[in-house]
């Protein structure tokens, strides 16, 4: 009886972030300066083609909103958000601690640190640096920042203080990032200062390709390291017994970890709490922290997570547009707050 309640649960959150995902989509499309009916939204989307060879007719202007401004925008919130929650599960999962996540331990401020340096270094040279080195200089930074992270970890077994580290690699990083800026030109500073608040503004469809090149292999790489880490979770112990190499994976982890965190840090600039708040919402909604159920789960509910919050973004106070990373700060930070208290109650 239990089992099949679990299964009715877990279908029932699958169904419900689904529809929401699709709810989401409709509903930022027919947000904002100009409203679309729901139905030309609908055309325009599935008859892509129709509309374009002529075939059927559409309202032209409603159709390069939505494929060339708010489509690839929402496209690269849900592929990002979802990176970005994944990337919070894994490094939960690593260090064991419930408030571990990208921006906590640094992660994304080491990539923001790189990519400023490499951003002002090339500036002399080339009018736009190329994906490619965007996403390579944030993966170094990550990797930097979660290198002092762990080398420290080694050292420390308290994870309170190792977090706490983490915070101050953070800010480290965040300063060498200012100090830095002080000394680019004002095209550049005006570029990272945008940057550096989260945004997912400038997205393209070539930006949603590229990222999603990079997230989809990546997270299908965590959904096969779901018995491991099921294992992992359980103590080192259990997952030697079981024949997992821990060095080799813990490394994997991280690696992972990075790869999500600084694509989401490379197209969009540093976004807080979702990495935190989102794996914490799945396990409440699933009632369970089983990785083949949460990595999945995690990933779709990031994913209309960012969508909201870049709707709210966008629309609460239009015409001004909030950075994604304030919403996400305001909505997540409570969220961390209640779930942290709740926990603790229960543990009382």
């Amino acid at each position: 009886m239990k089992v099949k309640l679990n299964t009715a649960r877990y279908c029932a959150v699958f169904i419900s972030l689904a529809a929401l995902f699709v709810l989401t989509v409709i509903w930022s499309i027919n947000s904002g300066s100009v409203t679309i009916p729901v139905r030309e939204i609908w055309r325009i989307i599935f008859f892509k083609g129709a509309i374009e060879r002529g075939e059927l007719k559409a309202d032209l202007s409603a159709f390069n909103i939505i494929w060339k401004i708010r489509l690839p925008r929402l496209m690269l919130a849900a592929v990002l958000g979802g990176a970005l929650s994944l990337s919070g599960f894994l490094l939960q999962t690593f260090f064991r601690n419930p408030i571990a996540g990208p921006f906590v331990l640094g992660i994304s401020s080491g990539a923001k640190m790189f990519l400023a340096i490499v951003t002002i270094a090339l500036s002399a040279w080339m009018p736009t640096v190329p994906v490619a080195v965007t996403v390579t200089a944030a993966f170094l930074g990550s990797m930097l920042s979660m290198m002092f992270a762990l080398l420290f970890g080694g050292r420390i077994k308290n994870m309170s203080t190792l977090l706490v580290i983490g915070i101050m690699i953070s800010y480290i990083c965040s300063a060498v990032t200012d100090f830095l800026i002080n000394f680019a030109k004002e095209a550049d500073i005006v570029n990272l200062t945008h940057w550096s608040m989260g945004s997912f503004s400038a997205a393209s469809w070539r930006d949603v390709k590229l990222s999603a090149l990079i997230v989809l292999p990546t997270v299908f790489c965590v959904f096969l390291l779901s018995k491991p880490i099921s294992a992992y979770a359980l103590g080192e112990g259990y997952a030697q017994s079981l024949g997992v190499n821990v060095k080799r994976f813990r490394v994997l982890l991280i690696l992972l970890s990075s790869v999500l965190s600084a694509c989401v840090t490379a197209f969009a600039g540093p976004i807080s709490f979702v990495g935190i708040a989102v794996p914490h919402i799945c396990r409440v909604l699933l009632k369970s922290s089983k990785p083949i159920l949460m990595i999945p789960v995690s990933f779709l509910c990031g994913a209309v997570f960012c969508m909201v919050c870049d709707l709210l973004a966008r629309t609460v106070f239009s015409p001004t547009e909030l950075s994604v990373g304030t919403v996400t700060s305001a909505i997540g930070a409570p969220i961390v707050i209640w779930l942290m208290a709740s926990r603790r109650r229960d543990e009382t």
